[in-house]
């Protein structure tokens, strides 16, 4: 066939499938640009088409493969059909390849750890420097983020695009599976729905385009969660929370193990709960030595040791800029900051 004859087929066959719904978005496939690819194999008299979904999920496949078969098929009478679903994303979308986004995964053996008032007051540091920070509380079963700031639990409203619009505080974007809790009740989610969840925090939130850095406090362990996140944020790199004592930095190095096998790059450890100071005293309530250990035996830095010490503003977690614990996180973002 005759490569004029093979344009015009393939121009035959984009106009007649351009009118298809994607399940997933609701759409046609003309107005998301959908198909990407159209090829035929005048040998096999088949056809190959390459289609962005917003979703590939089965029942996304097999709605599409039914229609575009038929037309196909049926209607242009090709004996073949090979279909590939490429995800795509939108524009705004935390997940666009396009947006320069450093994720920082908080990550912890254990829970009890202090994990998530890192995440806090690191959030917190990088906001003071000057960056534009966002956090995803993805800590689903324990989230703590809203309360750790103080935060008033209820429903977010979305915008005109139907886009969940975040939480702002102390300049902070901030989402969290508590906003979406009743009455404290806990969440009793399978895997497969967790997975959804944290799509819709990536997908439908309506984050600021000038995010630089985004704060992911992930749940203790290496359970689901952590396995979803290398999917969605493969460029994801950890930080490792222990304190000293022996049996959280014994889990804390399997967690960052587990991170290692997901091919999620390690930025270190931060050893919280290091010392306590009292009355020119330093009183090691958990131990020494727990910090150190995880970042040899990880083969990566101890980047802070961070103290107990009740915040001077009288807050149950956040420490302001001047003090020494606040200065304690600073210098921890500004590592960050130089190493990503």
């Amino acid at each position: 066939m005759a490569s004029g004859d093979i344009m015009n087929e393939i121009k035959t066959i984009s106009q007649a499938i351009e009118h298809v719904v994607d399940p997933s978005s609701g759409k046609p496939l003309k107005d998301t640009d959908a198909v990407k690819h159209v090829a035929i194999d005048d040998e096999k008299n088949a056809v190959t088409l390459v289609i962005g979904v917003k979703k590939v999920d089965e029942t996304t496949k097999q709605q599409l493969t039914r229609s575009l078969a038929k037309i196909i098929k049926i209607d242009l009478g090709y004996r073949g059909l090979k279909i590939d679903f490429q995800r795509v994303v939108d524009e705004d979308s935390l997940l666009n390849k396009a947006r320069d986004i450093k994720y920082i995964g908080i990550a912890s053996g254990k829970g009890g750890v202090g994990k998530s008032t890192v995440a806090a007051n690191l959030a917190l540091a990088l906001t003071r420097i000057g960056k534009r920070v966002g956090i995803i509380d993805a800590d689903v079963y324990g989230s703590s983020i809203p309360t750790i700031f103080n935060m008033e639990i209820k429903l977010p409203k979305a915008n005109a695009d139907e886009k969940i619009i975040p939480f702002a505080h102390e300049g902070i974007e901030i989402i969290s599976t508590e906003f979406f809790l009743k009455d404290n009740k806990p969440l009793m989610w399978r895997g497969p729905m967790l997975g959804k969840m944290l799509n819709h925090f990536f997908e439908d939130i309506a984050w600021h385009q000038d995010i630089e850095y985004m704060i992911v406090d992930l749940p203790p362990g290496t359970g689901d969660v952590a396995m979803d996140i290398q999917k969605l944020i493969p460029q994801s790199k950890m930080l490792i929370i222990t304190t000293p004592h022996p049996s959280a930095s014994h889990v804390a190095i399997k967690a960052g193990y587990a991170a290692k096998e997901l091919n999620h790059e390690l930025l270190g450890v931060v050893e919280n709960m290091s010392v306590f100071h009292h009355n020119g005293e330093s009183i090691t309530i958990f131990g020494e030595g727990g910090g150190a250990e995880v970042a040899e035996r990880l083969e990566t830095d101890l980047l802070a040791q961070i103290p107990i010490g009740q915040p001077e503003s009288g807050h149950h977690s956040l420490y302001g800029m001047e003090e020494p614990i606040g200065i304690d996180y600073l210098g921890l973002a500004n590592k960050l900051i130089k190493s990503l």
